[in-house]
């Protein structure tokens, strides 16, 4: 008998229908899934045989998901069904918020606990507990108008932020003093005293002179004259301003007006950290033309004024600014250094030097820096549990739904995870009572919070991406207060050759005429490596951060002018071979 044609229709209705119909409709699901995954992804060029698996893969999955759902839906339409389904989902959703609960609580408590053991201890967690104390107005370096310009176009003498649309276009940053011509390149053979080379100034002088044939950026002589004269008259542009800055300088404190209140924490303006640094290499430049010229008291005042401005940003917690803080060191310490290699500078200045130098601790700023830096990240992850406005290295995500499904816990324990690294890792490489710092003992430090992070968790997932970066800046931080070390003992040693007209066979004879106290070595806590060499020559050095005697001698890095390699080598004061 031969069917009509409707019963063919109908025979292919049922063929779609009922469960076959569920697998026939998955697998063309499957199928297209397939075709569209293999053509997109084997447009990219890789392997096509890797496309074939990964496209089989994925359109399994959908196929296999697609029959689920159906058959699921299909289940879900008996009323008997959907109340069960209804009853089961309540139960769900309250397992999983009493779960949610618990951790959170768990984690709060944990966390709190640990607080609460520290601070009985003396230990601050709180980014309110770091800020600076306020200091009068009237006795404020950083509220002065010379220092209100490095910041006054972004923020009011209150730290408060000023929008682009209120700010003033004719503004004027007054320590924005370039020595070059539109900060382009300057002369590459300046001294270093990590390295015992002087200052040339004949191609500064240079510099300056082809400069005024086509502008009149810096003033000029007519005729040349010495490399140190010309050099100072052409930053004479700054003299005016350097006056006021020194004058300004007198106050007794400083404590620039940023805005505290801020949160997140970390995104503190801190637009006065760059000019400052720029005032203080116009002033480096000076106080090298000034000593060349036989001015050895205003190379004193030049270099006074730049540790001044130093010392305005140390109670500030945040490492930046005391990196910026060393860096300034590292910048002055080449004119004292070349007053000292031409024996320029008299008893008196020595002694000022020596007492200007010796209020420097930057092993105690180091631990203020770091518990600035805990506080800071700290109070940074409390923002973005309160907001659940999640930054991840300079990305932002504003109030994405599924960020209101982070349960808290997340953020306690990686807060818990970041108080525990800082105060039994980061904190105790430097030891500030007994003023030594073992990178022995720090890369053994290191090596415990690397074993901590090794294993990626969502507990950790914060500390992973800071924690090293900052934790490495205790080199900086040593060799910092090893260069201070180095310059008071060269101090001393020039003050005895003024007395005694020759270099000492020992440190010893320092003290306590030339030096109260001879510090020790910052690395390891053993004396200073010392010795006299040839005719009114000496060597003195630092071990280093490779802990061992290398007799004084500096490896430099790689590049057309290498910087001195601090993790090999000795860290030396010496002067250039007459």
């Amino acid at each position: 008998m031969n069917e009509s044609p409707q019963s063919t229709g109908g025979h292919w209705k049922k063929t779609w229908a009922g469960s076959r119909g569920v697998f026939l409709w998955s697998a063309l699901v499957g199928i297209a899934t397939f075709f569209l995954v293999f053509i997109y992804g084997s447009s990219f060029g890789r392997n096509g045989l890797s496309w074939v698996s990964i496209s089989l893969a994925i359109a399994v999955f959908v196929a296999v998901s697609a029959t689920l759902m159906v058959w699921f839906i299909r289940w879900l339409r008996h009323w008997r069904n959907f109340k069960r389904f209804l009853f089961a989902a309540a139960c769900l959703v309250t397992l999983i918020a009493l779960a949610y609960a618990g951790v959170n609580w768990r984690s709060k408590h944990n966390l709190e606990k640990y607080k609460h053991e520290w601070e009985a201890k003396g230990e601050k967690f709180d980014f309110g507990e770091i800020i600076p104390p306020p200091v009068p107005d009237d006795q404020n370096f950083a509220l002065t108008p010379i220092l209100f310009s490095t910041y006054g176009n972004l923020l009011t003498r209150e730290g408060k932020f000023i929008p682009s649309e209120k700010r003033d276009s004719n503004f004027v940053d007054r320590l924005d003093m370039p020595l070059t011509c539109n900060y382009s390149a300057e002369p590459t053979n300046g001294g270093s005293w990590q390295k015992a080379t002087l200052t040339d100034l004949k191609p500064w002088q240079e510099y300056y002179r082809n400069l005024a044939t086509v502008t009149n950026l810096f003033p000029i002589a007519p005729r040349p004259q010495s490399p140190a004269e010309d050099v100072l008259l052409a930053l004479s542009k700054y003299d005016s301003t350097i006056e006021e800055l020194r004058q300004a300088a007198r106050l007794p404190y400083s404590r620039f007006p940023l805005n505290y209140n801020m949160a997140p924490a970390y995104a503190i303006l801190l637009p006065h950290l760059a000019n400052l640094k720029r005032a203080v290499r116009v002033l480096q430049l000076r106080a090298i033309a000034e000593l060349q010229n036989g001015q050895s008291d205003q190379a004193l005042a030049d270099v006074t004024l730049s540790l001044r401005l130093a010392d305005a940003i140390r109670t500030e917690p945040f490492i930046i600014s005391h990196l910026v803080r060393i860096a300034i060191l590292a910048i002055t310490l080449q004119p004292v250094y070349e007053g000292l290699a031409a024996h320029q500078w008299s008893e008196a200045q020595l002694a000022e030097l020596d007492s200007t130098l010796g209020k420097l601790d930057f092993l105690a700023d180091y631990e203020a820096s770091m518990r600035g830096e805990r506080a800071c990240q700290l109070e940074g992850l409390e923002y973005m549990r309160r907001t659940h406005h999640l930054e991840f290295r300079g990305t932002t995500e504003r109030f994405r739904p599924l960020n209101f499904l982070i349960p808290s816990a997340f953020f306690y324990q990686n807060e818990l995870t970041i108080a525990r690294l800082y105060q039994l890792s980061t904190l105790p490489m430097v030891d500030v009572t007994n003023r030594t710092v073992s990178p022995a003992f720090v890369q053994g430090l290191e090596n415990s919070a690397f074993r901590e992070l090794s294993h990626i968790s969502p507990y950790n997932f914060f500390a992973r991406m800071d924690y090293f970066a900052i934790a490495k800046a205790v080199k900086k931080y040593a060799h910092a207060q090893s260069s201070v070390d180095l310059a008071r003992v060269a101090i001393a040693l020039e003050r005895y050759k003024i007395a005694r007209g020759e270099y000492p066979e020992s440190l010893d004879a320092l003290a306590p005429q030339f030096l109260k106290n001879i510090p020790h070595d910052v690395i390891g806590g053993r004396p200073l490596k010392y010795r006299r060499v040839g005719q009114g020559e000496f060597t003195l050095y630092s071990i280093g951060w490779n802990q061992k005697d290398d007799g004084g001698t500096v490896i430099l890095g790689k590049g057309v002018t290498p910087p001195v390699d601090l993790d090999r080598g000795d860290w030396v004061w010496t002067y250039p071979a007459k």
